[in-house]
């Protein structure tokens, strides 16, 4: 017993240690990301950081293409320019690209506090300045031969993929873009200005067009830049509510399964707690409320007996609906099945409220259409369906009403059986409330005697259970009708031809399973 004992000491620390940690994770979990959305303002400091990364990206991604550029040019000026200026002039191009491929790499393996700090504008505004400064330094490179105009078309060819490759590398920040353009253009525009012809001055003009060009191009990519990373931002944001939300939700649930496991512990627990003394509450009232043991000579304590009876069977069957509606949302709740007619647990349920009705002075007729084979069911759920269904119509119809049962086929070869009362009815809007559990009308609590709500839910378990379907129909002062259907495949000992000739219609057709299950104009007929 000491062994037994400190075992389930031990498994209650250890669910009790996971439980705690699991709260402290859920709450790290929030906290981290209620922080993250705090810090996402799509607003702020026009994306510095994110700009600055975009750049790195950009010219990492180009660290390859850009010297084959500088090498293509080369060759080909060397029609032009002796090989040894143009050799140099290539040795100081591909350093300043790869000082600015390495720096690049350097600020993309940072951490986010070294990437925030300001020294890396400046930085990459400088390392594009050299590299422009070096593209500047190739149209001052001296001719071994006079120029003509292919000399200056491909310098002016070179110039504009020179600017047009450094607008789309340096976009995203302005201050570089400036530093790796305008220097070649200056340069481009004072080298064609020192020839005085038309055709230079023309080229010079067109080199300042260009470069206004190129600005307005790359303002336009800044404004495209930061209209991505906005929606970017957003969209990071709303990530960070979902799992803001995921986690409460996660939290949400667990509580909620483990306040159901309890619930369900107590209910197994307190069943045989509540219904040992209650027990003993029904015998020995019943034995006074009898008068058993003798006469009692004071009247008002026989009709106190009584009264504590009725209360004590009252509470007792709302403990057992509890329980049984426990059981069945627990998955706990199996079917004993075995053959039998429904008609016979109808008469049954029917003799069982007879007292009940005649005491309201309600009429209870049944009507039974076609000839019923047996059906494989448990007996005792379809007879706590079926006088759920009756006792719900007794309650609720007024003294002197009556109440319709039929039991007869469906049109997909399964059985039914209606139950019609002559009541108040139930408002169209309230049918999905009285279905819930512990639902109930307006005009149920007005005019009848209070309950649990369960009755329904309990009714639709157990026809679930079945694979049959169960529906309620309602009209203000005209009634309820509450309908349940078992599937074909439960019916026993009829061949196909039985059947259809047991369910052939004599008057009129006859609905299918699904409008028996769904429409609120149907009508149960009679089979042959």
């Amino acid at each position: 017993m000491d062994s037994n004992a400190h075992n389930i000491g031990d498994r209650k620390s250890t669910i009790n240690r996971q439980r705690a940690e699991r709260r402290r994770e859920m709450a790290r979990t929030i906290k981290d990301m209620r922080g993250s959305i705090a810090n996402l303002d799509p607003k702020r400091s026009n994306f510095e950081q994110e700009r600055q990364h975009l750049f790195a990206d950009t010219r990492l991604s180009a660290a390859y293409a850009v010297p084959m550029l500088a090498l293509i040019v080369a060759a080909i000026s060397i029609l032009w320019v002796p090989y040894v200026m143009v050799g140099a002039w290539v040795l100081f191009a591909f350093a300043t690209h790869f000082m600015m491929v390495a720096m690049c790499a350097a600020y993309e393996r940072s951490s986010s506090e070294v990437r925030a700090r300001k020294y890396w504008l400046n930085w990459f505004s400088l390392g594009d300045f050299l590299y422009g400064a070096a593209w500047s330094l190739f149209f001052l490179l001296p001719t071994q031969k006079p120029t003509n105009e292919g000399h200056l078309v491909f310098q002016f060819a070179a110039m504009l993929i020179v600017i047009a490759m450094n607008t789309m590398q340096s976009a995203t920040l302005p201050r570089a873009l400036l530093a790796s353009t305008l220097p070649i253009t200056l340069t481009v525009t004072f080298a064609f200005l020192q020839q005085a012809s038309p055709i230079h001055y023309t080229l010079a003009a067109m080199a300042i067009g260009a470069q206004g060009f190129f600005l307005i191009l790359g303002n336009q990519l800044i404004k495209n830049a930061n209209t991505m990373l906005e929606y970017r931002a957003e969209k990071d944001h709303l990530i960070a509510e979902l799992e803001t939300a995921n986690a409460l939700s996660d939290e949400s649930r667990r509580r909620a399964e483990a306040a159901n496991m309890a619930k369900s512990r107590f209910l197994a627990t307190m069943s045989h707690e509540l219904r040992t003394p209650l027990n003993a509450i029904l015998g020995f009232s019943e034995i006074m409320k009898d008068e058993v043991l003798g006469p009692i000579a004071n009247a008002n304590y026989k009709s106190y007996s009584a009264d504590i009876h009725g209360s004590g069977q009252h509470l007792l069957n709302l403990i057992n609906e509890i329980l049984d509606l426990s059981r069945i949302e627990a998955g706990r709740h199996e079917l004993h099945e075995e053959a039998l007619l429904l008609g016979d647990v109808v008469e049954e349920c029917i003799g069982m409220m007879q007292i009940r009705a005649k005491a309201k002075e309600i009429t209870i007729s049944e009507k039974h259409e076609g000839t019923l084979p047996k059906v494989w069911a448990d007996e005792r759920a379809l007879r706590q369906v079926v006088l759920n269904l009756i006792s719900n119509a007794v309650k609720f119809t007024p003294k002197g009403g009556d109440v319709k049962i039929t039991v007869g086929w469906t049109s997909g070869g399964g059985q039914y059986v209606s139950v019609k009362d002559s009541g108040p009815g139930i408002p169209e809007e309230e049918i999905p409330v009285v279905m819930e559990a512990f639902g109930q009308g307006s005009l149920a609590i007005k005019s009848a005697e209070q309950g649990t709500g369960l009755g329904l839910s309990i009714v639709q378990a157990l026809v679930a259970m079945h694979g049959g379907r169960f529906t309620l129909k309602s009209k203000l002062r005209e009634g309820t009708d509450a309908l349940f259907t078992l599937p074909k495949s439960r019916v026993m000992d009829y061949s196909e031809d039985q059947l259809e000739e047991a369910m052939r219609p004599k008057s009129k057709p006859e609905p299918s399973d699904e409008a028996l299950s769904g429409s609120q104009d149907t009508k149960i007929v009679a089979g042959g």
